[in-house]
């Protein structure tokens, strides 16, 4: 167990004995598989690719009972979530009404995890169950878009961003789908070293480990509804139009509405300018241009509509805190504490207290041994 000065010394949570973390998942009603799945196979796989136990976990329930997947899939746990287990991290895997399969016994259990000072996770909607028990207040915080605005109108408390997957201090969360796995990836490359990340990434044949500057596409119809048909109509008239931008008198004329109509639609609705969101549309695909295809700076420059390679990079610069060069290399810049928070692992030990129930990361292990991959990867620890 991790002592209260321990707590307040990040570096001093990292354990160098060796001795595998342990993950409990608690699985709430119609939670999504995709996501547990996610978040489960980069761990198993570090272990093969380690040759050793790095990472052991066990799947829980509220009452030790099986507990239906959103897809149907019926899904028997380990163990119950009261089950002594001496557990490093606690994940929990939403779904499909988050509302409705939160108990109170849920919210007890976590604030009891979280009062033995163990870290604190979430994925898919599971960020719902956190912010009941009131584990989230100040902290930033991922989740599936379509509950952004209803987490934030329940738990006013919590700092929402749309990124993918959020790391702050003994909180992590992923925002559903293959995003568990990227902050599963980037924890392990923190803690194990990024050629183990990269041996996790090229098994899956993943071929981009995405990082906390990477974003959900909210669809503007979930943030606008219906209300608002000129505003959408715009807008997709801009996503079609990113290599030659339309001037924005044009874009007025396009949907019969004023250029002074259409720049108050954009500042109440969007909180921008019409002409900063076009930008905004443009450098987010000239970011995506650069991390997944190989075209030169000056190629996607030209593509994403901007007349001279510097105007693109200042442009760049200004909006994501550093040169298109940087993105290119995999060299991130910080934009504040909260744009790349700095994390760090518990490793406290396993306990192997009588009766806690075996841990499926073992015998997972033991097949992998007749894998080529196994213990292909030497680690850095």
């Amino acid at each position: 167990m991790m002592t209260p000065d321990q707590a307040k010394d990040p570096t001093a949570m990292i354990n160098r004995s060796g001795a595998p973390q342990t993950l409990g998942f608690l699985l709430l009603d119609n939670f999504t598989l995709i996501s547990l799945a996610s978040a489960i196979e980069p761990l198993r796989m570090a272990n093969q690719l380690a040759g050793r136990e790095l990472y052991r976990w066990y799947t829980l329930t509220q009452d030790g009972l099986p507990v239906r997947a959103s897809d149907g899939l019926q899904v028997t746990p380990d163990a119950a979530m009261h089950t002594p287990l001496s557990l490093d991290w606690v994940i929990v895997c939403g779904g499909v009404g988050p509302q409705h399969s939160v108990s109170r016994e849920h919210l007890r259990w976590l604030q009891l995890q979280s009062r033995q000072l163990r870290r604190i996770g979430a994925v898919c909607t599971g960020s719902w169950a956190l912010g009941k028990a009131g584990l989230l207040d100040h902290y930033e915080t991922s989740i599936h878009w379509e509950c952004l605005a209803s987490i934030q109108e329940a738990f006013p408390k919590v700092i929402l961003t749309t990124r993918l997957f959020s790391i702050d201090r003994d909180r992590f969360t992923a925002s559903g789908g293959t995003a568990p796995l990227d902050m599963m990836l980037n924890l392990i490359a923190h803690d194990h070293g990024h050629e183990l990340a990269a041996g996790i990434s090229e098994m899956f044949i993943y071929e981009r480990m995405r990082n906390e500057q990477d974003h959900q596409r909210v669809p503007l119809k979930h943030v606008l509804g219906t209300t608002q048909p000129k505003l959408l109509e715009i807008v997709a008239l801009m996503e079609s139009n990113l290599e030659e931008p339309i001037e924005l008198d044009e874009l007025a004329k396009y949907v019969n509405v004023s250029r002074r109509q259409l720049e108050r639609l954009f500042q109440r609705y969007l909180r921008c300018s019409p002409s900063r969101y076009y930008l905004k549309l443009r450098l987010v695909r000239a970011r995506q241009l650069l991390k997944q295809t190989p075209l030169s700076i000056i190629e996607i420059a030209s593509v994403c509509g901007f007349v001279s390679t510097p105007h693109f990079s200042k442009c760049y610069r200004e909006c994501f805190g550093g040169p298109p060069r940087n993105e290119r290399m995999g060299i991130h810049s910080r934009q504040g504490s909260h744009d790349n928070p700095s994390f760090t692992i518990q490793q406290w030990g396993v306990g192997s207290a009588g009766g806690e129930p075996a841990s499926s990361a073992l015998q997972a292990l033991a097949y992998a041994k007749g894998e080529p991959t196994f213990a292909s990867v030497p680690l850095l620890n």
